[in-house]
Formats: C-alpha cells, sequence, structure tokens
C-alpha cells in the first residue's frame, strides 16, 4: 500500500555514528525528522507504516552503514490464536486492574521505571534518564498517546500498587507500544509479555489490525523476544512480510 504523507513539511537529518547499543564492536545511525505539530498524528502514522519509530516529537529510523539488522516488526492482531503458554501469562495476571490515563507523567510511574532499568538496563542508555526526561518521554507528543498503568486489585481504598506501564500511541490501523516498564522482582508474572498481549487484546476489541512492537534487531539477545509472537510481520524491502515464528521459548521481554 502506497503512503502518503506531507514531505513538505518534513525535514530529513542523519545523526553522527555512535555505539550500537544492542551489538557489540558497531556502530549506529539514524535519520529523523520532527514531527509537525499541526498535522503530527497523520505523519507520524504514515513514517510509522514505513519503519519509523516516535521519541517524543520526533520520528527516527535506523540508517547504519553497511547494517541492515534492525527490522521492524508488528503482530497482526485480528486473527491472533494465542499458545498455551501465552493463555498461562493472561491467566497469571487476570487479578491485575488495567487503567488509561492520559499521557502525563507521575512520580509513581518514574520510581517503577528506575527500578526497572536498575535491574534490566543498568548498562543502557536510558539508565541515567532523569525526572524531566521522563516528563518529556511522556508528554512532548504530537500523537494520539497515553499511558496504560497495570495495578494490583486495591485491599483498601488506594488504587493498589503499580506494576507495570506502557506508553503507548493510537494510530489509525493499530497500537504502537512507545515504551513499556514493569516491576522486575514479579519475574513470575511474565509482566512485559502480559502487557504485549494485553495490547493484542486492546487492539482487537478496538477492530484496529496491528501492534508494533518497534525493532527486532537480528543477533540482539535483548530483542529477541519479539519474534517469539507468531505469526508477526516483519519489513522487508519488499514490504510488510508475514512470518511465522511459534516458539516454545520463554518470551519475557528484556
Amino acid at each position: 500500500m502506497t503512503q502518503h504523507f506531507p514531505t513538505r513539511q518534513l525535514r530529513f537529518f542523519l545523526t553522527a555514528p555512535s555505539p550500537c547499543p544492542y551489538l557489540p564492536e558497531r556502530y549506529e545511525r539514524k535519520v529523523f525528522a520532527h514531527l509537525p505539530l499541526a498535522d503530527g498524528a497523520a505523519v507520524n502514522d504514515s513514517l510509522t507504516q514505513v519503519g519509523f519509530r516516535r521519541s517524543q516529537n520526533i520520528a527516527y529510523r535506523p540508517a547504519c552503514e553497511g547494517c541492515a539488522a534492525c527490522v521492524s516488526a508488528r503482530i497482526p492482531v485480528l486473527d491472533y490464536l494465542f499458545s498455551r503458554s501465552e493463555r498461562r501469562s493472561l491467566s497469571r495476571n487476570d487479578d491485575l486492574t488495567r487503567h488509561l490515563v492520559e499521557a502525563e507523567a507521575t512520580m509513581e510511574q518514574f520510581d517503577l521505571l528506575r527500578r526497572y532499568l536498575s535491574v534490566r538496563h543498568a548498562d543502557g542508555g536510558m539508565a541515567e534518564m532523569t525526572w524531566p526526561d521522563y516528563v518529556a518521554m511522556v508528554e512532548d507528543t504530537a500523537v494520539r498517546t497515553h499511558v496504560v498503568e497495570y495495578r494490583a486489585r486495591p485491599n483498601g481504598s488506594g488504587p493498589g500498587d503499580l506494576l507495570a506501564c506502557a506508553l503507548v500511541d493510537v494510530m489509525s490501523d493499530g497500537l504502537s507500544l512507545v515504551y513499556s516498564f514493569y516491576d522486575p522482582s514479579l519475574s513470575r508474572r511474565s509482566l512485559g509479555s502480559f502487557v504485549i498481549l494485553d495490547h493484542v487484546i486492546q487492539a482487537a476489541l478496538s477492530e484496529l489490525p496491528y501492534v508494533y512492537l518497534g525493532y527486532w534487531v537480528r543477533g540482539s539477545e535483548k530483542m529477541d523476544y519479539k519474534v517469539r509472537f507468531s505469526p508477526i510481520e516483519l519489513l522487508k524491502p519488499e514490504g510488510w512480510t508475514l512470518v511465522a515464528t511459534r516458539d516454545a521459548a520463554p518470551r519475557e521481554p528484556a
């Protein structure tokens, strides 16, 4: 399908090489553009459909010399059949409550993110994220964005402990998981996989055909979980291609 968006509004830039966060001894470059405030949602939709990702008000995609390891991935949800292990993941977390809230950062969310990063990505580029950084990540958006909070059922009058969060863009053809994080001490719950599976359900209920997962990085253990959801579509030079990748390995995002 041909994508149309107002390229007259966009100027694309290329970053300088920097160490790749996923593959050792490689360098990454990105091409990026600032999303226009007036038509940001439509432009972001079209760019995402051709392999870009959003970070705040910037859309970017890899443009690395001599490397094409990063491949855009999305789950086609309307006919998705959950595996036995995926049904168990959903069942383990059926005691959680789901809250869709505005894209407004809270200190409770930030505290959970810091715990997540300290355990799962202590050596990553986000490890030193500050409160203003988090506010910008959540609130600087020109598109249809919300936060989904997953909480333990309350014992008293409070809302229940916050166990997982997802920052989500609502697109014309799906839900795009911009970033998700969770309590790293609750490994038995497989919260990372659960968040993705829950969005497969929510997209289907809204009759949206896809859940966009960002980039699968071939050769990166941190990103292998994305192709363990099956079927999945990968963006190849000839376009989005359906791939059956059903795998019995654990499906816990890094």
